[in-house]
């Protein structure tokens, strides 16, 4: 009722900039998040594991508003690296290198996910450890590193894999705060503006998109798990 145009066409306009908001977010999320959580699985224990567990509970306390702010003022402000708000389409001026507008808000959303991530690896590497064919594996003499990556993480990545799955889909559906920070114009923001507005069309419709998303992804990964545990085929 507000932009007098078929709403497909209003969401499409907001799902580019959500969408590669989510996967520039879950780069980082892996980039960094996986590694230190193997690292911190391996320490345990140590001041490494310490160290980075502490490290995760605080990003994952600090409120997006009040990071992404403080990203602005110092790689925007300061030193001028980045854009500090909006972006415009791949298909405009710029194409790929248009993607620099997004560092900092995935950045935003990526500390607090990757946090998490963090500890979920850890947990999940760390029950692991105690299982049968772990102790197998060190008693045949094998190197601790392939213990690690091979027969500790692999078997750690079926519950990892399915919080990457939920995080992806709320990244898309639920980057509100942070769309809102950077004046970028993604879904969460569009919503937001629809219910001030009481463009009803707008809300029903971006909620129908983004249920059949997250169907979609639970589905992937559900799939996700006869590739990643061979107990598990698909009938």
């Amino acid at each position: 009722m507000f932009f007098r145009e078929p709403v497909l066409s209003v969401i499409a306009d907001g799902a580019e900039t959500s969408i590669l908001l989510a996967t520039m977010t879950m780069f980082w999320i892996v980039a960094f998040g996986v590694p230190i959580g193997i690292i911190s699985a391996i320490r345990h224990g140590s001041w490494v594991d310490q160290a980075t567990s502490g490290g995760a509970m605080l990003f994952a306390s600090v409120p997006t508003f009040w990071l992404g702010l403080y990203l602005i003022l110092i790689f925007s402000v300061g030193l001028g690296w980045f854009p500090s708000s909006g972006f415009p389409s791949l298909a405009d001026e710029g194409g790929v290198s248009n993607l620099r507008y997004l560092v900092l808000p995935s950045l935003t959303l990526a500390a607090p996910n990757a946090a998490l991530i963090i500890r979920l690896v850890r947990a999940s590497m760390l029950d692991v450890s105690r299982e049968d064919h772990v102790r197998t594996a060190r008693a045949k003499g094998l190197h601790p590193a392939r213990v690690a990556i091979k027969h500790i993480f692999r078997n750690a990545l079926i519950a990892v894999s399915a919080a990457f799955g939920f995080t992806f889909a709320a990244l898309v559906s639920e980057a509100v705060v942070t769309e809102t920070v950077f004046s970028l114009p993604g879904i969460g923001r569009l919503v937001v503006q629809s219910i001030l507005r009481r463009d009803y069309p707008v809300i029903q419709g971006v909620i129908l998109i983004i249920v059949v998303f997250y169907m979609a992804v639970n589905l992937l990964v559900d799939l996700a798990y006869a590739s990643l545990d061979p107990r598990v085929s698909l009938k």
